[in-house]
């Protein structure tokens, strides 16, 4: 099954346009142009109207970092902002860095809604759950609100750090932090015999762990997927796989779950995208997931 999936009732995060190979944000009460090298199109605000809405531009010195130019000195350089649904809250502290991003990637509210109802579903009580690449916690803070025990592993000390200041803003404890490569971890859990009922993967197209390991989608995808079958809970389970790579299509991760998962439970890939208020759909990468729940003998 193919879907295109945008979030729809997160009222802290708005894309207000798109093209020209920028995008035009509210975080909060905060106004952001970042660059955006899938938005090919046309800008259907006109630039003037981009530049009274924008507090903050980020202007690059390459495609990866540069600074940004604030349109009034009282604009600050870190804010909160909070994710709703349901029953679930959670408060993110954002902040800009000098790679154009601010902690938060807000497509992926739709794999966070998917997580949450999930758990919910499971009779296995405090399903146990890894978040992979796992970056400032999003998804390991859902998971968490939602009765989870969390595994959250990133190779970044400083991003690790930055999910746990995130973690005590939700009022939330108790997150397992391990700042390790991805690939070793997962190795390393199969050896001890673990199993988790969810996995997250949210894999970047390259990276580095904290001993330089070198990590290349394309390369390594594949390995990374046949470990990870090995930990997933026979009886109960779900597994997201996310990536955001311009050669990486949906039929391909549909591909990659079928040789790696044995007559996966109801897959489901297509496209994250973020509905723009001007009526463009921005694309920001693509997913695979599978949900299996235990029956319950009533």
């Amino acid at each position: 099954m193919i879907a295109l999936l945008t979030p729809e009732h997160w009222k802290d995060y708005e894309l207000l346009d798109c093209g020209d190979f920028e995008k035009l944000e509210r975080f909060g009460n905060v106004v952001l142009i970042r660059p955006e090298p899938q938005a090919v199109w046309s800008k259907q605000l006109p630039p003037s109207e981009w530049q009274n809405l924008a507090d903050i531009r980020f202007q690059g010195r390459s495609a990866t970092s540069g600074e940004w130019a604030k349109k009034n000195s009282k604009t600050p350089d870190r804010w909160h902002i909070t994710y709703r649904n349901n029953d679930i809250e959670i408060k993110f502290r954002l902040a800009l860095t000098s790679f154009k991003h601010v902690g938060i990637f807000p497509e992926q509210a739709v794999n966070w809604d998917f997580i949450s109802s999930t758990i919910k579903e499971f009779s296995t009580p405090q399903p146990k759950v890894l978040n992979l690449f796992a970056y400032t916690g999003g998804a390991s803070l859902v998971a968490k609100a939602a009765g989870a025990d969390i595994t959250h592993v990133d190779s970044i000390k400083q991003v690790v750090s930055w999910a746990n200041e995130n973690q005590e803003l939700s009022g939330l404890k108790d997150i397992r932090w391990v700042v390790e490569d991805a690939l070793k971890f997962v190795k390393r859990e199969i050896k001890r015999g673990k199993t988790y009922n969810g996995i997250i993967l949210d894999p970047p197209a390259y990276g580095h762990g904290p001993n330089g390991e070198k990590w290349k989608l394309e390369d390594q995808i594949l390995e990374m997927m046949n470990d990870v079958a090995n930990l997933l809970d026979p009886e109960e389970h779900f597994m997201i796989l996310n990536t955001y790579s311009l050669g990486f299509s949906s039929v391909i991760v549909e591909n990659l779950i079928k040789d790696s998962i044995k007559n996966p439970h109801n897959l489901e890939t297509g496209e994250l995208y973020l509905q723009a208020k001007t009526g463009n759909k921005l694309p920001l990468g693509v997913f695979g997931k599978i949900k299996k729940v235990r029956a319950v003998n009533k």
